[in-house]
């Protein structure tokens, strides 16, 4: 332990502990822009400058460690002129119109600009100059970059795609895609996380809301949504509800008011892609030596873009079965046309997702019906579903709860765990074992898929197929670590599930964003306790599902099922 002192306050603290570790343990706050634990602790905004007595210069906060009998003040004179003039420096290259920005009211810029008093602007502003490329769901506007490198660290560090870099020189220097590429034509994943990192309005995911609202305008169009499962675990944060407001009901309802005229669970379709993958897995998995192995999982389109530009010659590894939003759209306008009796070109299916890359899954040539319309018209992240409550000026506290429409609607325990982590090998696995031995297993049999550790494995028994071992990872760094060591043969597995965001879904692109802080952890927990509390915890017992087959698809794997719920990767 060191003693030192912070602002005549003696404290103590383990040794190697930052000057911002130390003075946030002991509440006394210091500003800071560009720091993220453990990710970015690089001094780039000097924004956490702190005074040392005995050192002539200004220290950064976040990677000077407190040393015994230090005396360091967070706010004198000589700080705090220095901080305004490093925050009006900064705003002297952003574009701060804020009030069209995407980010206001939730930007780190602007809560430090109002904290610290800035006003006024006595340097001649000069941001540079953007190009908006909106072909893909990564929009870029370098005129609001504040070079925090933030972006840079997430994409190497987390994701290992090494997609953003530093270019230029001097004043010009920026963050802009690496090598001089454009966006569109680099491997990036489209995962989100360096938007959901990124403290100003620089990086975004495309706004669609507008496709959506001239939908709903329409009198001529039947206007159909879906909510992924980790919506609901996320949704409620943009209004500040409680946990016993933040009911998926008044979500619902909430979209019921915006004008959809059908509200269905993406739930549904998660049943329906175990049913596929898991009858899928079985045939393969009996069928060993017609197969490559492990089988992966194809529900997350940022792991399969990654997986066709880092491994290709794995992608006949993937599981055929399109993503569960896919196959919503796929059923929507085919057995849901047929039963309220209308063409599929007057159905347009919107999708609530707490993902960027499904902007881009919909877009694939692979993923269109027999009259060459997408399967899905429009994604929506989270965020974007928020900002339209608030356009309508909705309150979602004060709405009364309404379930989801039938018969898209139904859910089971093991379709809302598909937004955590483990979710979907677990999901599987419990109608893996129905299939084989035509009898439940505990639904909590599974457990050693769970939790946010970023690379999980496990081994489990089946009786009649054997011993299937399996394993699920989150993260794209981890992601190609696995793959390095399927590839050299250092492991081996069965089945596979990997998610490209760290913790799933719950901590998507498109999810809310709150600096500094992650949430895929806490909203992977609801998503749990919601499969615990299910009446029904088995994606094989979905009645609506049951239902499908029986009228429309007639078995798992049928020719139909084919058609409408499996795709080509090599399309």
């Amino acid at each position: 332990m060191v003693n030192f002192k912070i602002n005549d306050q003696e404290l103590s603290a383990p040794s190697g502990t930052t000057i911002l570790k130390a003075a946030e343990q002991a509440g006394i706050p210091i500003p800071h822009l560009c720091f993220l634990k453990d990710i970015n602790e690089i001094a780039a905004c000097r924004m956490c400058m702190v005074e040392v007595e005995g050192t002539g210069r200004l220290v950064p906060a976040c990677n000077t460690e407190v040393l015994e009998g230090m005396v360091i003040h967070t706010n004198s004179h000589r700080l705090r002129q220095a901080r305004r003039t490093n925050l009006r420096l900064i705003l002297s290259q952003h574009n701060s119109s804020c009030t069209t920005c995407v980010r206001s009211g939730n930007c780190e810029l602007q809560k430090l600009s109002h904290d610290l008093n800035i006003h006024y602007q006595p340097y001649q502003v000069q941001p540079e100059r953007s190009h908006v490329d909106l072909s893909t769901p990564i929009v870029r506007e370098a005129s609001k970059c504040i070079k925090c490198m933030r972006c840079v660290q997430i994409c190497d560090k987390i994701q290992g795609m090494h997609i953003w870099d530093v270019s230029g020189t001097g004043s010009r220097t920026t963050v802009d895609v690496s090598y001089n590429r454009f966006l569109k034509n680099t491997d990036c994943t489209f995962c989100g996380q360096c938007v959901t990192h990124c403290p100003t309005g620089a990086l975004t995911v495309r706004d669609d809301t507008n496709k959506v609202l001239r939908a709903l305008a329409d009198p001529e169009v039947i206007t159909v949504v879906q909510v992924a499962p980790a919506v609901r675990a996320a949704w409620a944060e943009s209004f500040g509800l409680s946990s016993r407001q933040a009911t998926t009901g008044r979500m619902v309802a909430a979209l019921k008011r915006i004008g959809f005229d059908y509200v269905f669970d993406t739930n549904f379709a998660a049943d329906l892609t175990i049913m596929e993958e898991g009858s899928e897995f079985v045939e393969r998995f009996t069928h060993r030596g017609k197969h490559r192995w492990p089988m992966f999982t194809s529900c997350c389109p940022g792991w399969v873009r990654f997986l066709k530009t880092q491994f290709p010659e794995y992608v006949e590894n993937l599981s055929t079965a399109k993503s569960p939003q896919q196959m919503f759209g796929a059923v929507a306008k085919s057995y849901f046309a047929d039963k309220i009796g209308v063409s599929a070109q007057k159905i347009f299916v919107a999708s609530i997702m707490p993902c960027s890359a499904k902007k881009q899954e919909r877009e694939l040539p692979s993923m269109r019906n027999a009259f060459g319309d997408p399967d899905v018209d429009v994604v929506l992240t989270t965020r974007e579903m928020c900002r339209l409550f608030q356009s309508d000026c909705i309150v979602p506290a004060d709405l009364e709860e309404a379930p989801f429409d039938s018969p898209l609607g139904s859910g089971t325990g093991a379709a809302v765990i598909f937004g955590a982590t483990g979710g979907v090998m677990d999901a599987a696995l419990r109608s893996a074992y129905y299939l084989v031995t035509g009898k439940n297993p505990d639904p909590d049999a599974f457990r050693e898929v769970r939790g946010s550790k970023p690379w999980k494995e496990a081994t489990f028994s089946i009786p009649g197929a054997g011993e299937v071992r399996v394993a699920v990872v989150s993260g794209l760094a981890n992601a190609r670590k696995l793959m390095e060591a399927v590839d050299s043969g250092a492991v081996d597995y069965d089945f596979v599930e990997v998610m490209a965001c760290p913790g799933g879904c719950a901590g998507g692109g498109g999810q809310p964003i709150h600096d500094g802080v992650e949430m895929a952890a806490s909203r992977g927990n609801q998503l749990w306790k919601m499969d615990e509390k299910a009446p029904i915890r088995f994606s094989h017992e979905n009645p609506d599902v049951k239902e499908l087959y029986r009228a429309f698809l007639k078995k798992p794997l049928s020719e139909r099922s084919h058609h409408l719920l499996h795709t080509d990767h090599r399309d």
